[in-house]
Order: C-alpha cells, then structure tokens, then sequence
C-alpha cells in the first residue's frame, strides 16, 4: 500500500511539472503592431532595430512577442485603415514610423489603452505628439531622428570649403521637414550658411522646384523627408543637371551612387532607441514619464561616393581622403 501511495503522489509531481511546462510553452505571447508609412531601406532599418531591442530585453520574437506589420506605401489617406487593422488585433502596444503615421495613430488609438511608440519622427513636440521634449504623453512616447544639423553643416565645410549657400529642398505640409528647417536656420549663421528654401508638395514638382536652385545654392540638402527620399533618384537628376552637390540625410543613396555624400543618422539605431522604450513601457513603465530619444552624435556618421562625387565634378578634399567613410 506504501509503495503504491508513494508512486500515486509521485504521479501527481510528475503531471503537475508536465502542466506547468505545458502551460508556459503555450501562453500568449504579447502582440504587438507595427505601422510603417512605406517600404524604405531608413525605415526598414528602424524596424529591424526596434526587434533586435526588445530581443535583447526579453522579448524574443516567435516566443515572448510576434509582430503584425502593415505600411500603406506612403499614402496618407490608407492610414486611418491600416491603423484600424492593427487595433482590430488587440496588440499590448503598436509601433509607429515616422510623423504622419505617428500623428493618426495618437488621434485614433487616444483612449483605447492601446500604447504607442513612435520612431523616424523628427519633432514629437511640433507635431503635437508630446507635450515636451522633457516628457511622452498620455499613452505615447517614442524615439526621434532628429539630426545634428550643427555637425551636417561642419560637415558640408569639409567637404565643399566653398559652399557659402545652403539650399533645402523640404515639404511644406510635412511636419517633420518644417521643424529641420527651422532648426537648419537657427544654426546656418554661426556655420558660415545662408539659407535657400524650396518648398515642393508633389513629386511631379522635384524637376522644377530643385532647378529653380540654380544659380542661388552652392549645395543642396536633402532631409528625411517621406516625401523626397523616395524619389531621391529625381532630387539628384535634378541637382546634377542644376550643377549643385548634394548632402543627403540618408546613406543608402550613397551606397548606391546616386548622390556624392551624406551625414546621416543611423536609422537602426533609432528603431532600438524605440524598441528599449517599448521594453520599458511592457514591463510596466508609464509613457508619460519617458521623454523622447534623440540620436546622439555618434549615432551619425559621413558617407562619400567616389563615382557620384566624380559625376557632381567634385574633387574629395584631402582633408577627408583617410576618413574611412568613401565607397566606390
């Protein structure tokens, strides 16, 4: 009878370890919706930093947490829908890149419980998604890409040491490219710049818009804009034909040889700034008391194409021939 009961309760530890371990194979893991406005190798690279974060937190994916992604390919009016999707899959919290999505995310999720995590967003506090650069808000906080536009000037000098005319080609109607701009004036007089503006809304404008540059800009700067990058290959057409040298705010044209330079932010590095805050706000954290992150300036780093530098007709100063940063 001993050794029946003893092999009777052994049974019972037994089935018991058998569910626990069942039960911790098989629990839920935390859903989590990503929201991207197009298919661009910035934004992309912020996803990919977003999942490597929380990877490296805790949350594995597959196991602790699984993603839904969505983007609308850049257009805006497809947002509110995409956005409607991924509430509809009751995630614990939806990523958010860049401004525009960012912004109907806030206005759609307000009040759901749902918490939102932005990336790719240049100025949260104009855009009206945080109260202050000190503080997220109800539900929402997130990661910025807010360039040192200090040192993409300081920059510019090494590269064209004659370049006395900053022209910015930005979108009006997008946040993210008014807020660069008002920063890019605020810092071009102690960098030895004068400011020429161009404002383009369509894309169908680049050609025109970037030609009336001509003869009024010694360079050209591209910021992150959702509008320009992906039509970068026209900004540069346009630009060469122009005569005018481009900076551009992202590598990837570089690495292409579509345009001769970059100072650009690591958009990896943005996306785990995003993906460490999100790990905060999973383990209980308020969004409200994390403030936005923004890259620091080794998060930069300059990029030269030899074979774009030498289409433009421009010459890689000496002063930049070790810097380790030209590709072919």
């Amino acid at each position: 009878m001993k050794n029946v009961k003893s092999r009777f309760l052994s049974g019972l530890v037994v089935a018991g370890a058998l569910a626990a371990g069942l039960g911790v194979a098989h629990a839920d893991p935390i859903k989590i919706g990503i929201a991207n406005f197009g298919e661009h190798p910035q934004l992309n690279a912020a996803i990919a930093g977003f999942k490597t974060a929380l990877g490296e937190n805790g949350y594995v994916e597959g196991k602790d947490v699984v993603y839904s992604e969505s983007h609308t390919n850049f257009d805006a009016s497809l947002v509110p829908q995409m956005i409607a999707k991924l509430q509809a899959e009751q995630p614990k919290l939806i990523y958010t890149i860049t401004t525009p999505v960012s912004q109907i995310a806030k206005k759609a999720l307000a009040g759901t419980g749902i918490n939102v995590v932005f990336s790719a967003v240049t100025d949260p506090v104009a855009a009206k998604l945080v109260p202050s650069w000190e503080a997220g808000d109800e539900g929402m906080t997130g990661a910025t890409d807010l360039q040192d536009m200090a040192a993409v000037m300081a920059f510019t000098k090494k590269l064209l040491p004659d370049a006395k005319r900053f022209g910015v080609p930005y979108n009006p109607g997008e946040a993210n490219d008014v807020a660069l701009l008002e920063k890019i004036k605020e810092v071009a007089p102690a960098a030895g710049f004068e400011v020429v503006e161009v404002g383009v809304d369509n894309i169908n404008d680049i050609q025109q818009r970037v030609a009336s540059l001509a003869g009024k800009a010694d360079v050209i700067y591209t910021p992150a804009s959702n509008l320009l990058q992906p039509a970068i290959a026209a900004v540069s057409a346009a630009a060469r034909q122009a005569g005018i040298p481009i900076v551009n705010s992202d590598d990837g044209a570089v690495r292409d040889g579509v345009v001769p330079a970059s100072f650009a932010v690591n958009y990896t590095q943005v996306g785990m700034n995003a993906g460490k805050i999100a790990a905060e706000i999973l383990k209980g954290k308020d969004p409200k008391t994390i403030a936005p992150s923004r890259p620091a300036y080794e998060d930069h780093a300059p990029t030269i194409s030899k074979k774009a530098m030498a289409a433009f007709g421009i010459e890689i100063p000496a002063s930049l021939a070790d810097c380790g940063c030209i590709v072919d």
